[in-house]
């Protein structure tokens, strides 16, 4: 006869230290199997074989593995379509109760339904739990129980409702007993998978205290080590966003802010899941008469403008998987105003670019940047490159990092003219929009 067993599932959250899911499983007293799936849905569509993102991923449940080999215990990790990969779990365990943690995109919803009926039908529970921001889908709303879609007042309902139950740590150490016992299991390679070594190395995920205390002041010079770098940490759950918060409480506000922007563009895809699918939040934006592209946006690709601040931060992206946060409004104001193209496109080639890529802010900061999201910029907010360079990057040291040629005779003229892109752009926008909408 089978052994009983609960079943871990890893997601979002590849961490073993506060992991609200992985207590909650390792609390129920059946020996817990933990799990990773490498889904082919998502897997398949990612043309870059080198992508520097499936190599974390690889790395980080490499790390859990290792730690878990020491308790005895291991990491078992699939290959496939979800569906498939649980017929094939279910078929070979008896299975009592499956944990995991909470995922907001459109993709991980529908999957979570199909996994949760296939379950069902198995009479096997399906539980999930809060684990990637601090507060989710309706803790946060307005006194008439609606969402907000503006920031400011948002955050300050977000830090009214903050207590230290928000902030508590879910510890694993002492259940590290719990897990079921088994031989080391194989994790696949990523050669297995389609996939390539690469040699990108990636950020700490230990919070730089002097970064956190002096972030207010840098953080918007990219051409110092200002900011934490914690994006992809935090994006695939390799550190604990309550950990962090209380951190930030305690160092820096401005940084703790950075943290409430997450929660809340994580609100407004669960909310508005519209976004998430390619919809401007302000629908009448879907008016505006974006151009044809004539080639521009490769060059902006490229990081071949000709405006040596957009030049640098789409350089930084292509060669690293990070963009500083000051640069990727630079460069998103740019295609969206500057060039007139769809804002899609860009969100797009960061999606498929960033390290950090999550779908609720990349989308947030997109739709800012192009003035049809919640609490964006507004339509008449063009950002002037040379203005921001003379701002955030006055020794160039930024530009000459990553455009060293910006001052040859060869470095490329502008694609547009500053000053005729502006007066074009809001030209389109006051076209398209009526005065209430803008």
């Amino acid at each position: 006869m089978k052994e009983t067993v609960n079943i871990f599932w890893f997601r979002r959250d590849l961490r073993i230290e506060d992991n609200t899911g992985l207590f909650h499983a390792l609390q129920k007293g059946k020996p817990v199997i933990p799990i990773f799936i490498f889904d082919s849905n998502i897997l398949d569509k990612l043309d870059d074989k080198a992508d520097r993102r499936v190599a974390f991923i690889h790395d980080a449940i490499c790390n859990i593995h290792d730690t878990l080999v020491k308790t005895g215990s291991s990491m078992h990790c699939y290959y496939g379509k979800p569906e498939a990969i649980w017929q094939e779990i279910t078929n070979t365990y008896s299975v009592e109760n499956v944990f995991t943690n909470h995922d907001y995109e459109p993709y991980a919803q529908e999957r979570d339904a199909a996994i949760k009926k296939l379950l069902g039908q198995r009479n096997i529970a399906f539980h999930t739990y809060k684990d990637q921001v601090i507060f989710e889908k309706q803790e946060v709303v307005k006194d008439d129980c609606k969402p907000y879609t503006v920031f400011t007042p948002y955050s300050r309902k977000w830090k009214s409702l903050l207590s230290d139950e928000n902030l508590k740590l879910f510890p694993i150490k002492k259940l590290s007993a719990h897990f079921y016992h088994s031989k080391p299991q194989r994790i696949p390679a990523l050669k297995e998978m389609g996939f390539k070594e690469t040699d990108q190395s990636f950020p700490s995920a230990e919070a730089d205290q002097l970064i956190l205390q002096h972030y207010a002041e840098n953080r918007d010079f990219p051409g110092i080590r200002g900011t934490s770098k914690l994006g992809v940490h935090l994006r695939f759950g390799t550190i604990s966003i309550r950990q962090l918060a209380a951190n930030a409480m305690a160092q820096s506000p401005v940084f703790l802010n950075e943290l409430i922007w997450r929660d809340f563009y994580h609100m407004i895809l669960w909310n508005f899941p519209q976004v998430g699918k390619g919809a401007a939040f302000k629908p009448a934006y879907e008016h505006i008469a974006w151009r044809k592209d004539n080639g521009e946006f490769e060059k902006w690709c490229k990081g071949q403008t000709g405006y040596p601040i957009v030049d640098a931060g789409m350089r930084e992206l292509n060669e690293t998987g990070f963009m500083h946060n000051r640069i990727r409004m630079v460069t998103a104001s740019f295609l969206c105003k500057h060039l007139l193209l769809d804002w899609r496109l860009g969100e797009a080639y960061f999606a498929e670019k960033l390290l950090d890529f999550d779908l609720a802010a990349n989308n947030g900061g997109w739709q800012w940047a192009a003035g049809s999201g919640c609490d964006a910029a507004p339509y008449f907010r063009i950002f002037n490159p040379y203005l921001q360079t003379k701002k955030f990057d006055p020794q160039l040291m930024y530009i000459k990092k990553w455009v060293p040629e910006f001052q040859e005779f060869d470095y490329p003229k502008p694609i547009v003219d500053h000053e005729f892109a502006r007066k074009r752009c809001l030209e389109v926008y006051a076209n398209a929009l009526k005065p209430g909408e803008r």
